[in-house]
């Protein structure tokens, strides 16, 4: 079966009661430098400390440090983080898929987004897929997309301290206002999951933790996840504001963190006020004063779902694609090479897995 597609719509077949979900649980990390270098461990991870209010997202924006982000990294780090983790404990990570958040997101996603179109090449290697974005087709963005992307940015500075509270003077706490934006820095969190019968190993950027990580690593972290939008005046930018959460919620709820925090700008970018969400009760709030347009339960079972199938589909080598259309009710895959693996697995990967 060289192709073959998987249909999203009608969404409400995916109704009903959750799916069974295993609660993310970090086993592994790293970080990116402010040059985005990267390293195992935590180097990159930050604290959250609220910020002051209002504060202007704008200021900084001709000195911004920005990320390049032409080039594709496929999974290499992700990769990476894996060899040093079966190195450390001796025991083979094993999972179904290995990818990044920002894969499952769009699949998780995928019955409430009509408008988006993804695609992503996936590969079967010892009875494991791992899946790359290759390329997601957006809508057309308005002329300052630039700019309103920075403000994102420049709250999460004004958000975050490199040290615990306790730990950072105070002169470094009261000047993040003045502090340059440089997002090449991450900490990206590495979590076994699963969703329905799946077993997942995702790895994704978490922004800030809300006091520390816990000495045991069994407890779960208390990760906090920064979001920008524009204030609510009316029930159409209610609307728009509810669509987000859906993305927010899929994120957080992927990677295991439970708090969100949405910092609300007016249209000239400066920052209001502050919102903090449990990540667990937007899926139930949207749906009980809301306008209803998503559901958490439809949006888990068809993930569920659709990742089972996968599964079944892509059970030998060669490269396929995953791709959906814009407006598309189905979500597509393909062959696209016949043996190897194209590009999704690095060298150093294959190399260790294959002697091991």
């Amino acid at each position: 079966m060289d192709r073959c597609a998987f249909e999203i719509q009608p969404a409400h077949r995916f109704g009903g009661s959750n799916t069974a979900i295993r609660r993310p649980k970090e086993i592994a990390c790293f970080s990116y430098d402010d040059n985005h270098q990267f390293h195992l461990g935590e180097s990159s991870l930050r604290y959250y400390y609220q910020p002051r209010l209002p504060a202007d997202l704008n200021r900084g924006f001709d000195t911004f440090q920005k990320l390049d982000d032409t080039g594709d990294e496929h999974l290499d780090a992700l990769l990476e983080t894996i060899i040093a983790l079966e190195k450390d404990t001796g025991k083979k990570c094993e999972a179904d898929i290995i990818t990044w958040r920002g894969m499952v997101t769009k699949i998780l996603t995928a019955p409430f987004d009509n408008m988006n179109g993804f695609e992503m090449n996936a590969t079967c290697f010892q009875n494991e897929q791992k899946k790359i974005q290759r390329n997601q087709r957006m809508p057309p963005g308005m002329a300052s997309q630039d700019l309103m992307a920075y403000w994102g940015y420049k709250f999460e500075t004004l958000s975050v301290l490199p040290h615990s509270w306790d730990q950072t003077p105070r002169h470094e706490i009261e000047g993040r206002e003045e502090e340059i934006v440089n997002n090449n820095a991450q900490y990206c969190s590495v979590v076994r999951t699963g969703i329905g019968g799946v077993r997942l190993v995702i790895g994704g950027e978490v922004d800030a933790v809300w006091d520390c990580k816990p000495d045991r690593k069994e407890d779960p972290i208390n990760w906090v996840e920064l979001k920008t939008s524009a204030e609510i005046r009316n029930d159409r930018d209610m609307m728009k504001y509810e669509r987000k959460l859906l993305k927010f919620w899929a994120q957080s709820f992927l990677l295991g963190v439970p708090k969100i925090i949405v910092g609300f700008r007016d249209q000239q970018g400066t920052l209001r006020h502050l919102e903090e969400l449990e990540t667990s009760s937007i899926p139930g709030k949207v749906q009980k004063v809301g306008k209803r347009t998503w559901d958490g339960n439809i949006c888990i079972n068809f993930a569920a779902s659709f990742l089972e199938w996968l599964k079944t589909v892509i059970r030998e080598g060669g490269t396929w694609r995953i791709r959906k259309i814009e407006k598309s009710p189905v979500i597509e895959v393909f062959k696209v090479e016949e043996s190897g693996h194209g590009d999704i697995l690095s060298q150093d990967f294959s190399t260790w897995r294959l002697a091991t």
